[in-house]
């Protein structure tokens, strides 16, 4: 009798650790959207449609603005779920216990990941009408147009400096920590997009350079893909991510600087 007394508070324990069905579903569903993502990058690639998604092929004697832009964020989204929802893994955990999603779970989970989203591609939106300008610039200004490296060079330095930014130190901590990021919120569906708007303007504050850079490099390049997601998946959850952050800063940096040297942007595509 003595030993099922005592048995009793260790299975309350193991059950108030273990994962709820809506922490697991939630996890599985930001798993399978990466999962997906990654299996659409490498198919783009293995039959050679992705370089028609690059911001450049689009941009230069590509179709008109309003089809190329809707082009683009269909690329952007798989980019997106294929590199920041790893980061963004423990948030999803964090926001899908009990305690948040108590009736409707799986309306909790849409509202969350939609306003994710929705803070991503506005973010893509700007970046790619700015790299409309860009262009419209490199094709005024001849001299910029013969020295694109200048354009190549400044990206990945403004990627490299910015991983030892306060802001980028701010932004990477409320990812590492989101539970200490979740304030109470009145009713389910406002409470969960209003945790994914929040969560995605942190990682927007913690990643954006970052993903500039890979807006640059492009859809159809897995490598910078794969380097770049796993940067940021472990600054985001790794022991170290701190400094992991700040040695990134240094390679990108002691590439940018390699570009101005030699002219050479390693693994870019055009534009």
């Amino acid at each position: 009798m003595a030993s099922v007394t005592a048995a009793a508070p260790v299975r309350r324990a193991e059950a108030a650790t273990a994962p709820s069905a809506a922490e697991r579903g939630g996890r599985m569903a930001a798993t399978a959207a990466i999962g997906g993502a990654w299996l659409i990058a490498v198919l783009a690639q293995l039959t050679g449609n992705a370089g028609a998604l690059h911001h450049h092929a689009l941009i230069e004697g590509g179709p008109p603005l309003w089809v190329a832009l809707p082009l683009f964020l269909v690329a952007w989204q798989v980019m997106i779920a294929a590199m920041m929802l790893p980061a963004s893994l423990p948030a999803v955990g964090v926001f899908s216990s009990p305690s948040r999603t108590r009736s409707r779970p799986r309306r909790a989970l849409i509202a969350f990941f939609g306003a994710y989203g929705v803070v991503w591609t506005v973010f893509g939106v700007a970046a790619f009408m700015g790299d409309v300008a860009l262009h419209h610039l490199v094709d005024a200004t001849p001299w910029l147009g013969a020295r694109s490296w200048l354009i190549e060079a400044s990206v990945l330095g403004l990627a490299g400096a910015y991983q030892f930014m306060p802001l980028k130190r701010r932004g990477l901590a409320a990812c590492r920590h989101p539970s200490g990021q979740l304030a109470s919120t009145a009713g389910i569906e406002p409470g969960a997009a209003w945790y994914g708007f929040r969560h995605a303007l942190e990682c927007v504050a913690s990643s954006w350079a970052l993903m500039l850079l890979m807006f640059a490099a492009g859809f159809a390049n897995l490598a910078w893909m794969a380097a770049l997601a796993a940067v940021m998946a472990y600054e985001s959850i790794g022991r170290h991510g701190e400094r992991a952050a700040l040695a990134a800063g240094v390679v990108l940096l002691g590439l940018a600087g390699l570009v101005v040297l030699t002219g050479w942007a390693p693994g870019f595509g055009a534009g």
